[in-house]
């Protein structure tokens, strides 16, 4: 009977363990708002300094990498700012066809003409690296759309 009370106590103190709750990463949405209080000078620095260290790059690789890095943000925070005025105006409404596929074309033409800077920048073992980094972060930009949202363990139940 003791042995039977102490298995009983065990399983329930096991069981409370396993039901205790984990702490969340933060998410999407908090960490966009946490590189969007950047000024742009401080995220192209940021960015460099990363390339730097995963391309092994010289001064003036790290130059010429910056001022692209700078050009790139300023648009990006010029892009992010428009986007809030439309959405707190209420004006948001979907792009038409026309507009998503302007976009689409303006994405892939800015890829085309970023991939032929960094070309004639970087040495062949500098871009192979770089465009393999580069390849792994639009696999994880199309699974986090795939996902779009979903939080872990929210999938179809298994019976």
């Amino acid at each position: 009977m003791k042995r039977l009370i102490v298995i009983a106590l065990a399983l329930a103190s096991i069981q409370g363990i396993a039901q205790e709750e984990r702490k969340e990463r933060p998410n999407r949405e908090e960490r966009t708002h946490r590189m969007s209080d950047l000024t742009p000078e401080e995220a192209a620095n940021l960015q460099t300094k990363k390339m730097t260290l995963h391309l092994d790059l010289n001064q003036s690789q790290q130059k010429e990498i910056y001022a692209i890095n700078l050009k790139n943000a300023t648009k990006r925070k010029e892009m992010m700012a428009t986007f809030k005025a439309k959405k707190e105006s209420g004006n948001m409404e979907k792009p038409s066809k026309e507009e998503r596929l302007a976009r689409e074309n303006a994405k892939l033409d800015h890829q085309i003409a970023m991939k032929a800077k960094m070309k004639t920048i970087l040495n062949k073992e500098q871009f192979d690296k770089w465009e393999k980094s580069q390849g792994k972060m639009q696999e994880r930009a199309i699974g986090m759309k795939k996902r779009d949202g979903k939080k872990r363990g929210e999938g179809p139940k298994k019976q």
